[in-house]
């Protein structure tokens, strides 16, 4: 059997196991949040599988192999405290409110307008981060099936289209832990297996002076600004997403949501260096591969040196990882869009089942958006840092204050998203050369937009 039959019958599995999941959905709570009954494990693997992706996979090994360390430290690192901050200080909080998406917090918070807001802020945010999944699986598909990245990206589009509009949370639930399992198996396996073409301390070898400096360096030539805008990006911009919060509120109980968080975040640093050590291998034992796009280097490595029975397990990691990362990201933008867009224009009196296919149906519209802005951009790292950007400029503000300011206000909240939205696009686009990294302006300006508006209303009330 030659290797596309393999990952042919894994795939075949894959999507088997998403539409068992399709079984247990009985409204649109199971579809959306698996009806909180998610145990510790499931919740766990989960909570880790939630970035393992693409741009764990490629996009973070190709910035190693060209950076260093440095060059990581928005993905993993920043990943993790997220995942961090998020288990330590948010989600009792957000447990406790009993929500569906976070665009019902701001409706409970803020009112209708702000709910819309808030929910076009939150898809806009998803995306960029669905496109950088699909186009990994595209340039998989056409490494092991030989077929056009064109027409992998609308394959890839197509099955986790399938099996997440089937099955919701649950098939992106089972399909996750099954997909962990792989991932870990298939690339401890193939790390020990080329460990063993090279000594080991040739391997952790620094290619070059300052490789493995985890702080700014003469030599790697990072401010430290810059630094810390890699740190919070993901640390930050993703605290206040969708997908996050609906693995962690999925869980059974307050107290499986912290700490299955809590451990998917260990697991997420913990596995999220393997990539980055065959980077080093790459490096050390084909460095011909970084000649081209570096985003291909591992699969180049594993097809020169891996047997097929690790060459199999290699790909069973990677679709399960990319696999893993799309589903979810796929299913928390799809149900904002029908819990706080469509349902309230169009399902106020609808039933729990027009709900149900409204969420089904939205998990198709986000798919065609994706798959359409993955034609127009190939940098799977970049669209990844771009959503999460948008995130910490609009969302994260106004949700911080939903949780824990004092009396909040919709104009505070409406105010907060669009002054950091327009600033960052001003200072990202518009003024190429600024000192301060156009991510810290936005969230500035979210911030003061909250401000002046919380201050407004209370002049407003004052004068009456």
């Amino acid at each position: 059997m030659t290797l596309g039959v393999f990952v042919a019958l894994y795939l075949l599995l894959t999507l088997a196991i998403g539409f068992a999941g399709a079984t247990l959905i009985k409204g649109s709570g199971d579809f959306i949040n698996a009806n909180r009954k998610l145990p510790f494990f499931l919740s766990s693997m989960a909570l880790f599988a939630l970035w393992f992706g693409s741009e764990t996979v490629f996009g973070a090994s190709a910035e190693f192999m060209q950076h260093g360390l440095i060059g990581v430290i928005e993905d993993p690192f920043g990943g993790f405290l997220c995942l961090l901050l998020f288990g330590l200080f948010l989600v009792r909080p957000l447990y406790r409110q009993n929500l569906l998406t976070l665009g019902d917090l701001f409706r409970n918070k803020y009112g209708a307008l702000t709910e819309s807001v808030a929910a076009l802020c939150m898809i806009l945010t998803f995306a960029g981060y669905i496109a950088a999944q699909l186009i990994a699986l595209s340039l998989l598909f056409e490494t092991v099936f030989g077929i056009a990245a064109t027409t992998g990206l609308i394959l890839s589009a197509i099955i986790v289209t399938a099996y997440t509009a089937a099955g919701g949370m649950w098939a992106v639930s089972l399909t996750d832990f099954v997909q962990s399992i792989v991932i870990v198996v298939g690339l401890l396996l193939l790390c020990v297996y080329l460990t063993g073409l090279a000594d080991f301390a040739t391997l952790m070898t620094a290619p070059r002076p300052g490789f493995f400096a985890v702080v700014p360096t003469a030599e790697n030539a990072m401010g430290w600004l810059d630094y810390l805008a890699a740190w919070l990006t993901l640390g930050l911009g993703s605290l206040a997403s969708q997908d996050i919060f609906q693995r962690a509120n999925a869980a059974r109980t307050e107290t499986i949501a912290v700490c299955s968080t809590l451990f998917g975040a260990v697991l997420y640093l913990l596995f999220a260096l393997l990539p980055l050590y065959l980077g080093l291998v790459v490096i050390h034992l084909e460095p011909q591969l970084l000649d081209g796009d570096t985003q291909n280097a591992l699969l180049g490595l594993v097809s020169l040196r891996a047997p097929l029975w690790l060459q199999v397990l290699f790909y069973g990691a990677l679709i399960s990882a990319i696999f893993s990362t799309c589903s979810g990201a796929l299913l928390a933008p799809s149900s904002i869009l029908a819990e706080n867009l469509i349902k309230p224009l169009f399902l106020r009196n609808g039933d729990d089942r027009s709900l149900l296919w409204a969420s089904r149906g939205s998990v198709l519209v986000m798919a065609v958006i994706a798959t359409g802005l993955g034609f127009a951009s190939g940098n799977i790292y970049s669209l990844v840092a771009e959503s999460s950007i948008l995130g910490a400029v609009s969302i994260l503000v106004p949700l911080l204050y939903a949780l824990f300011g004092r009396a909040p206000t919709a104009a505070g909240a409406l105010l907060s998203m669009l002054l950091g939205l327009l600033a960052y696009w001003v200072f990202e686009y518009l003024i190429i050369e600024n000192a301060v990294p156009s991510m810290f302006i936005g969230m500035a300006f979210s911030l003061l937009g909250m401000l002046l508006g919380n201050a407004g209303v209370s002049v407003l009330k004052s004068a009456r």
